[in-house]
């Protein structure tokens, strides 16, 4: 695709016309409508080009580059045919036009048609049909191409990989000369094997890079993030600061990706202070990254406090703010956000919606949530799809409105998935109906027969009613199935390490001190009115070692940690990889109470604020 911004790389559109020097009106109207184009707004860069007393090839290129959109091929070809003397970057400005329209066959007929082809023609054409997952006419292009650069190699290599056909992607690049092989084969091969899951064989590939750029660093990083490969990701995050190479907004989106992953809050606060120094602060991408991190590691005031100084806000941005209060059950907080946002005249899209419909879930607001739900279509355009339905049924089903949850899934638009089932389920759970669990089970199980929450969460149906030889015919199933629980863990970072606990840990080397503080924790805790809740306690064991299996909870023993390892006063900030259980949830309340201690929780499903006794999600989640 050729933009505004490219336009000036090329010598003979640079404002020089026949060796005269264009008047300063001319130069400042150019820079007028590139400024307009960089920001959206084709209809004022139109009004400034129609002023230029005298276009050049260079004006009309600079407005036609602005056509380059979908929708505009009308407006493009009337620009186009009113360019006095077409120069052969006009004619690639156009053929890009086709097919930033899908217009494939125009874009053929045009290409043969052209009067003189240059790299760019060709590039354009190989690029175009590969992004339209049309190989077999690529690379026909790209086979008939005089002389193949290094754009055109990447080009089809990308292609290929994009579209799932590694092999071919392989074959290209192993048969083209080192000499045709610059920085985007190489980044275009790289980011095919990250993309594949190769992680191995990439940072192989990575490591005999003739010649590297900041894209190819980026592949490597965003790679590793998305094959969770978190410790590689920031090694070599490390390794470009030290050679040094300098980050843009996209290596930090990664970057800090890995640190909401981990809930690393205190790598986070140096990569923050690093976006500060490059500066890179006024950057809305870094500074939403940054937000959405402190969001996930659970800092929200940092996060809010962020989002007020931003110079910048676009709607990522309020998606990631009213996400983060509606993750921390402050559903009044996010409604009002968004409200603001309306005001403030920015659209939301239906990202914006899930964070506002999980933020009435959060906060049992039944009636507004079904009111932003009906909205959608009707006052947005915008058509609700799964994440939403899921948030819908999950909003009525903790209400206890099964039914009616019921009744949704079955008009839903789509075939049901298995997060709407799971949902359902763990609804049935809380409310202990059983009927709609063995439905909500046998759904999800049809779906995924491997699925161990389906089966868990219908266990944990039976025990709560004491129904355990229920429970030990799921477990038989589970083991004839072959299926694996997922097993639950918990972790907290303290002075930059990550601690890991998982039930039952024996292995910690601080176990001793951890068992210490956990029996002292039991006895203060009953004093103050604990009673454990042994209904959360799987086994069909006696009321004793229920107990002691709940006061191991991975939650528990990472809090218990947490105690005694951060000073006084400070806030425990620790993760689950679980919906955190009854039990606990309750444990923590009076861990709060009698340590005088802020801790704050975050599961899979949201953040957990205990303080004094009490919990922001008033026992509601």
């Amino acid at each position: 695709m050729v933009s505004a911004d490219n336009v000036t790389t090329h010598k003979q559109f640079d404002g020089i016309s026949h060796g005269s020097i264009l008047p300063d009106g001319v130069l400042s109207t150019h820079r007028l409508i590139r400024r307009c184009l960089r920001n959206g707004d084709l209809d004022s860069a139109r009004r400034a080009f129609e002023k230029i007393p005298v276009k050049t090839n260079f004006s009309w290129n600079l407005i036609l580059s602005g056509y380059s959109k979908p929708g505009k091929m009308k407006e493009a070809l009337q620009l186009f045919h009113r360019i006095p003397q077409p120069d052969i970057f006009s004619f690639n400005i156009l053929l890009s036009c086709y097919f930033q329209n899908s217009d494939l066959g125009s874009a053929l007929l045009f290409f043969q048609k052209l009067p003189v082809k240059d790299s760019a023609s060709w590039n354009t054409m190989i690029s175009g049909l590969s992004r339209h997952g049309k190989m077999t006419e690529a690379r026909q292009v790209f086979e008939a191409m005089p002389e193949k650069n290094d754009v055109a190699w990447s080009a089809m290599i990308s292609g290929y990989i994009q579209n799932g056909n590694l092999d071919s992607a392989v074959e290209l690049f192993e048969r083209a000369a080192s000499s045709e092989k610059g920085v985007f084969s190489w980044t275009a091969m790289i980011t095919g094997y990250m993309a594949f899951g190769h992680t191995k064989v990439a940072r192989e590939l990575f490591d005999e890079a003739p010649v590297r750029n900041l894209v190819t660093w980026n592949s490597m990083v965003s790679g590793y993030v998305r094959n969770f490969q978190a410790e590689d990701a920031l090694k070599l995050f490390k390794m470009m600061i030290e050679l040094p190479v300098r980050p843009n907004p996209s290596t930090f989106s990664s970057i800090l990706l890995v640190c909401s992953e981990l809930s690393a809050v205190a790598l986070g606060k140096q990569i923050h202070q690093l976006i500060y120094k490059l500066p890179l602060y006024l950057n809305t991408t870094c500074g939403t990254s940054l937000l959405s991190m402190y969001c996930k590691c659970g800092v929200l005031q940092d996060a809010s406090k962020l989002f007020e100084e931003m110079p910048s806000r676009d709607v990522v941005t309020w998606n990631a703010m009213i996400s983060g209060f509606a993750q921390h059950g402050i559903g009044k907080k996010a409604i009002e956000l968004f409200d603001e946002m309306r005001l403030m005249g920015i659209k939301p899209n239906w990202i914006t919606f899930v964070g506002v419909l999980l933020a009435c879930n959060h906060a049992g607001l039944v009636d507004l949530g079904m009111h932003y739900f009906n909205s959608m279509e009707r006052d947005y355009e915008l058509e609700p799809k799964p994440d939403h339905y899921t948030c819908v049924v999950d909003l009525l089903g903790r209400a206890g409105l099964l039914t009616e949850a019921v009744e949704l899934i079955n008009t839903m638009p789509f075939k049901p998935h298995l997060a709407i089932f799971g949902t359902l389920l763990g609804a049935c759970r809380i409310h202990k109906n059983l009927k709609l669990a063995e439905y909500a089970a046998q759904k999800l199980l049809e779906l995924d027969p491997q699925s161990s929450a389906g089966y868990v969460q219908l266990a944990n149906v039976y025990a709560a009613m004491n129904r355990w030889s229920e429970v030990a015919r799921i477990r038989q199933q589970m083991k004839n199935s072959n299926v694996v629980k997922t097993p639950g863990y918990s972790w907290i970072e303290v002075k930059g390490i990550v601690h890991e606990f998982r039930s039952g840990d024996r292995v910690h080397p601080e176990l001793d001190r951890i068992e210490k503080k956990l029996i002292d924790l039991e006895k203060r805790m009953k004093l103050a009115g604990y009673v454990p809740d042994l209904d959360c306690a799987l086994h069909d064991v006696e009321e004793e070692r229920k107990e002691l299996i709940l006061s191991r909870h991975s939650e528990k023993l990472t809090i218990a940690f947490g105690l005694i390892s951060i000073p006084p006063g400070a806030p425990i900030r620790i993760f689950k990889n679980l919906r955190v259980c009854g039990d606990c949830h309750s444990a923590t309340k009076f861990i709060s109470l009698v340590e005088k201690r802020e801790i704050i929780v975050r599961d899979t499903s949201r953040f957990h604020h205990f303080s004094n006794g009490s919990c922001s999600c008033g026992d509601y989640w």
